[in-house]
């Protein structure tokens, strides 16, 4: 058998369990690093006395903090692969979870969610990406993301509930040790799963990628943009649906119950992307989902208060609510290919995610000031321009990599 390089044997041969252990890993990290926090905040910002505004801003940091550390994790990841660097993130993440359990005031917590921040870095979707890229076959790749994505996609309808039920029984500072705990699980799996698993070859183990070349590309700047709107858009939607299809007049149950649907169609979105490819590229499909994410986003002031007016919405929306996990790593190989794709990842990744980090706030401060109205039609003009942005790129001419891009 022969294998692509930049494959390890191991990873070439059985690519399910490379796939079955990120799936697991990823799903309980973002449970726990990012779900958890929406059940745990109120009882914990009453018990250490502080406002939720103050508290949410812990989360804030942790994802400012990831932003921020995305560049260097992916040349961490090109130079030496995600074996020792996910690992030692799963370590990390669950003494971070376990100092959450014994904080007392916000100084404490927004120390604890640097170091959230910096777990989450080290072993969410980027990096674990990047260890798919690496190590499975260019035929396989998109399978085994979206094998992964899907599974991830449940963290929220999996954890959201399972902590909310913890924090019943045994109250918050109880509930975040066992998180600890379970996060404590990825730690052997990172440590034995990824262990035959390398970043690339031995060829390019020897270079380090940089992203000069690609800066100079301007659909990278395109890339850029439309993920950073479309990652705002979808930041400020997870933070302020419920209140605003409450002030639509659905009574609160309701509203949250419309507002979970969008985790579990992003499930859906992600099949249908996938299976798409078949007929259309990635950033064709892409780039209709988003146009159709804006033009549900605008009817929702219109027909959102009929229930069946804002379900239809909300489904439309939904089914690209999870598209730019599994689109971002097939986008970026299909134009800059697998060599370097830790470092053009998080390159990427940055603006991205102190987008969504900061997005919320700015939502807050617009609705507060021009209504949610005016917010959720600004959600759907950033969401139909992500789309047409994305077809541009599509109009650009691929340049080829040139040695200068990489340094030794």
């Amino acid at each position: 058998m022969t294998t692509t390089p930049g494959l390890t044997t191991s990873a070439a041969v059985r690519p399910g369990r490379l796939v079955g252990v990120l799936a697991v890993t990823q799903t309980v990290g973002y449970g726990v690093l990012y779900y958890a926090f929406s059940v745990i905040l109120g009882p914990m910002s009453n018990d250490l006395g502080i406002s939720h505004t103050t508290a949410a801003g812990a989360l804030t940091i942790a994802v400012l903090v990831a932003g921020l550390l995305s560049i260097p994790v992916g040349r961490r990841l090109d130079a030496r692969g995600g074996h020792g660097l996910m690992t030692a993130g799963s370590i990390i993440g669950s003494l971070a979870v376990l100092g959450w359990s014994h904080v007392h005031n916000a100084v404490q917590l927004y120390a604890v969610f640097a170091l959230i921040g910096v777990a989450s870095a080290m072993v969410l979707y980027e990096p674990a990406f990047a260890v798919v890229v690496a190590a499975t076959e260019p035929a396989r790749r998109a399978k085994a993301l979206l094998g992964i994505t899907l599974v991830a996609g449940f963290a929220s309808s999996i954890f959201i509930p399972l902590t909310g039920r913890l924090v019943d029984r045994i109250e918050w500072r109880q509930t975040l040790v066992v998180l600890a705990i379970a996060l404590a699980l990825t730690v052997p799996l990172h440590g034995f799963g990824l262990r035959h698993v390398s970043a690339a070859g031995h060829h390019e183990r020897r270079l380090r990628a940089s992203p000069a070349w690609v800066l100079r590309d301007p659909a990278f700047w395109l890339l850029a943009a439309t993920f950073v709107l479309h990652g705002a858009a979808l930041a400020v939607i997870a933070v302020h649906l419920v209140q605003y299809l409450i002030s639509l007049g659905h009574p609160a149950v309701v509203a949250a119950t419309l507002a979970g649907l969008l985790g579990l169609l992003s499930v859906t979105g992600r099949v249908v992307t996938t299976l798409s490819t078949r007929w259309l590229p990635m950033a064709t499909i892409v780039g209709i989902v988003l146009v159709g994410q804006g033009v549900a986003m605008s009817l929702l002031p219109v027909v959102g208060r009929d229930l069946p007016g804002a379900i239809a919405c909300l489904v439309l929306f939904g089914l690209g609510f999870g598209v730019a996990s599994i689109a971002t790593p097939v986008i970026l190989l299909e134009r800059y290919g697998a060599t370097g794709y830790g470092t053009i990842a998080g390159t990427l990744a940055a603006p991205i995610l102190i987008a969504k980090a900061t997005a919320p706030l700015g939502g807050a401060l617009l609705a507060a000031a021009l209504g949610y109205r005016t917010l959720v039609l600004l959600v759907a003009a950033s969401c139909a321009v992500a789309g047409l942005l994305l077809f541009l790129t599509q109009r650009l001419p691929v340049e080829a990599r040139s040695e200068q891009g990489l340094s030794v």
